[in-house]
């Protein structure tokens, strides 16, 4: 079946790596029969999906690690965006001349979510993963708002609402990240924020580009519900 099907992908896979805009994340996989690891061990399926609507490819790719050597073979010569979570395995892929990394404002805000669960309850008082919350969600109203507009349009509309509100919360991060502490999980999620602010604020400059990396985590979604019921796979062929 890889013989007849490997065709298919080596088209698929040129034509993703030529839109210039992909999203990649990677999901676990048990494998039985993994040279040199045990039954019980974890290998990974690595998914890339095309960032443009219009464009939708999907690719799954098994390896047997997660180590950031498997993404860079996944992107050899890649030139464009990436988006990606926070995983230290697409570090080196993004700071090759010619890609530009995208960070996952989903995540930031499901860390600002954990941090609501924990924060002290007082009445009539709003903590700060509160307003997180709420200054991230504005963002994404906004996205909501454009969703069926042209590239050029959400440029031009996310410069002018996005942006200020980005700025906005820039400024509340700083100051906050001065008097919260870091190992609290307020902190942490503070300390995210800042630390991929960048790759964050990115979507903001080119209409073309995603808020957060969701695509690519919807597209392993499927694979996940059906990794519930075949729970594993035998071999790296049966993998593949």
């Amino acid at each position: 079946m890889q013989r007849v099907m490997q065709p298919l992908y080596n088209v698929l896979n040129d034509q993703l790596l030529a839109t210039g805009y992909v999203h990649m994340d990677e999901t676990p996989v048990q494998l039985l029969k993994e040279p040199d690891k045990k039954a019980e061990s974890k290998s990974d399926m690595w998914v890339r999906k095309t960032g443009d609507s219009n464009q939708k490819i999907n690719l799954f790719d098994y390896a047997s690690s997660r180590k950031a050597d498997v993404a860079q073979s996944l992107l050899p010569d890649y030139q464009g965006y990436l988006q990606t979570d926070d995983y230290a395995g697409y570090n080196k892929v993004a700071k090759t001349e010619g890609v530009i990394q995208l960070g996952c404002l989903a995540h930031a805000r499901r860390e600002f979510i954990d941090a609501q669960k924990v924060a002290p309850s007082k009445k009539g008082k709003v903590s700060k993963a509160d307003m997180a919350v709420q200054m991230i969600a504005k963002l994404y109203g906004i996205e909501k708002e454009i969703k069926e507009k042209s590239v050029e349009e959400k440029y031009k509309i996310r410069q002018q609402k996005s942006k200020p509100k980005l700025e906005e919360i820039e400024k509340w991060l700083d100051k906050s990240l001065l008097n919260t502490l870091p190992k609290g999980k307020t902190g942490e999620a503070l300390a995210y924020m800042s630390k991929n602010w960048i790759k964050l604020t990115e979507y903001i400059q080119n209409g073309r580009l995603n808020i957060d990396n969701n695509p690519v985590e919807n597209a392993i979604r499927t694979f996940a519900i059906g990794r519930k019921n075949w729970l594993f796979s035998d071999s790296q062929k049966g993998a593949k």
